[in-house]
């Protein structure tokens, strides 16, 4: 059986008498479409940061690509194909759009044509084509979404983290970006999503886990976990399920 592309296990982090992160151990299979989803506070980013190398864990093991990289740095984590994105999208707003995307490829290319080359092949891929040349400042929040996935994906990543790429977005601009985020996939890049928008996590993820309280409470495919009555429970407060199910129970007629 082949080794995961990523690996996490045991991976604990606290901040003072916070938990943020209590000994979580995952998988990722090398060409998979997976999620990572949770209420509010479940630890998901904290998860990020400590899997791609902005935080170290307190305790327990990353492994990326056959390699330990426990608290390696993030810009040595992005040579060996690991590149995430962020939930807030911070461009650099006085340069151009190609510039912007430029600035990843970077990464692998030193020439500055050969990098604003590659930065509009991707621009084609994300959907930026046309606003090559806009300020970064002038685009809308959808565009900055994309640009934010455009400048990680020019650094040609093998896996890549998604920190809710569709917050933030309309329902149209969410039904347009979800096809971008297919094809990334498609294309053979390893993509963990951290999603909000179920409607995106049921459509799109082969795989999910379930996040709460810095814990994992469940995993599978989506139709597994939205079942689960610990999910129900974490994202919905005690005894929901309970009542939902009371709900859906057939009325017993008299007769």
């Amino acid at each position: 059986m082949a080794e995961p592309l990523l690996q996490l296990s045991g991976i604990s982090r606290s901040f003072g008498g916070l938990k943020a992160v209590q000994d979580v151990s995952l998988a990722v299979p090398e060409g998979r479409l997976c999620a990572l989803i949770g209420p509010n506070g479940a630890g998901k980013t904290t998860l990020f940061a400590l899997m791609s190398g902005f935080l170290r864990p307190d305790s327990g093991t990353v492994r990326f690509a056959g390699q330990d990289i426990t608290g390696r740095e993030p810009h040595r984590n992005a040579l060996l194909g690991m590149t995430r994105t962020f939930q807030i999208v911070k461009p650099f707003a006085a340069q151009t759009v190609r510039e912007n995307i430029a600035v990843g490829a970077h990464l692998h290319v030193r020439g500055r044509a050969q990098a604003l080359a590659q930065a509009e092949h991707v621009a084609q891929w994300v959907g930026l084509a046309s606003q090559l040349d806009k300020p970064a400042s002038d685009l809308t929040v959808a565009g900055r979404k994309r640009l934010e996935l455009a400048r990680a994906l020019a650094t040609r990543p093998r896996l890549l983290l998604l920190d809710e790429v569709l917050a933030g977005l309309n329902p149209q601009e969410i039904a347009e970006m979800m096809p971008v985020v297919r094809g990334i996939a498609d294309s053979g890049v390893t993509v963990l999503m951290i999603e909000h928008v179920m409607q995106a996590v049921m459509h799109l993820a082969e795989h999910v886990w379930v996040l709460a309280q810095g814990r994992l409470i469940a995993e599978g495919n989506p139709q597994q976990v939205t079942s689960n009555e610990q999910v129900v429970e974490a994202y919905l407060g005690h005894g929901t399920a309970a009542r939902l199910r009371k709900a859906s129970a057939p009325v017993e007629v008299a007769a």
